[in-house]
């Protein structure tokens, strides 16, 4: 269930996951775009507006900034929604990315599509083993089981060599 990378004609290039979940799209569309939910698996708070055009703010986790020893930077960010069509479509950027959920019913819950496009691809390795492993924090947050942040960050740096031999040289 590794992640996939692909060039785009206009030069940038984006990460592609698909999972299949075993929630219905009504539980996992709270899980995507409300701020109780998406706490519990996402890297950064986001106050979210679901109008397109408005400005999203996002804010890494007080446990991502030590962990990366920039507890003293200010590590708010900003986006923009693109595109909503709730529950089956999300799309935003952040910060110079931009990324794309998308929700489809399946017999027994959905088919969760994540799209990030990005410019640089030397981000490939750590931005893939990055969503490898939120989406199974997703998972778990959709399970009711507990998430541990610090374990998360661990499992994403050996999934980074993973992506690393996967997509090659930056």
């Amino acid at each position: 269930m590794l992640g996939t990378l692909h060039s785009r004609p206009d030069g940038r290039f984006e990460l592609r996951f698909e999972r299949r979940l075993a929630h219905p799209v009504a539980k996992v569309w709270p899980a995507l775009t409300e701020p109780e939910h998406l706490w519990r698996w996402f890297p950064a708070t986001v106050d979210m507006d679901l109008t397109p055009g408005a400005k999203l703010r996002f804010e890494l986790l007080p446990v991502a900034q030590e962990r990366h020893d920039i507890a003293d930077e200010d590590m708010t960010s900003y986006g923009e929604l693109v595109a909503v069509d709730p529950p089956r479509l999300l799309e935003y950027t952040w910060m110079d990315e931009t990324l794309r959920w998308e929700l489809e019913p399946t017999a027994d819950g959905c088919l969760l599509r994540l799209t990030n496009v990005f410019d640089d691809r030397a981000m490939a390795a750590d931005d893939g083993a990055g969503w490898h492993v939120a989406l199974e924090a997703l998972n778990a947050a959709l399970d009711g089981r507990d998430i541990d942040r610090l374990a998360l960050f661990d499992r994403a740096d050996k999934m980074s060599g993973t992506y690393a031999c996967l997509f090659g040289p930056g």
